[in-house]
């Protein structure tokens, strides 16, 4: 598996620790992200990890900025993404179980550092469920 991750100087110490999760789960990262806390545009880092999901070069994304929301806005203007604002695990999973999510976007201000491990390990094991779900995601993207 091969996630891509990308964040702003709000999101550096989250990506730092989503990285060192998912070394440990021997999935391999595309880091497009800040390593700094000085303030940066978020758009710069989202971007390619959206590219990566939208052209098939990564399984998934993980995007983190202070509030998710910008994230998860710049994200979903591409057309085969399907990026998920999320604060807890229940929402990452229906997100993935029922959106089939492909970009989880944390909101670094707003959860710990544990909440978004947890996270992050519930969007990579959740699977999508299709069946009438199915017709839904057919519909989200503009022809």
């Amino acid at each position: 598996m091969k996630i891509a991750i990308g964040n702003d100087h709000a999101g550096t110490e989250y990506k730092l620790a989503v990285i060192g999760l998912l070394k440990s789960m021997k999935i391999e990262v595309q880091n497009y992200g800040t390593d700094g806390t000085d303030s940066v545009d978020y758009p710069d880092f989202v971007h390619p990890v959206a590219n990566d999901v939208e052209n098939g070069e990564v399984d998934f994304g993980i995007i983190i900025c202070g509030s998710g929301n910008g994230a998860s806005m710049t994200a979903n203007k591409h057309q085969k993404v399907r990026c998920a604002l999320c604060w807890n695990k229940e929402i990452v999973s229906l997100a993935r179980e029922h959106n089939d999510a492909n970009i989880l976007s944390l909101p670094a201000r707003y959860i710990s550092m544990p909440q978004a491990l947890e996270m992050v390990k519930t969007f990579l094991e959740t699977k999508f469920e299709g069946g009438r779900h199915e017709r839904r995601i057919e519909k989200i993207a503009c022809s």
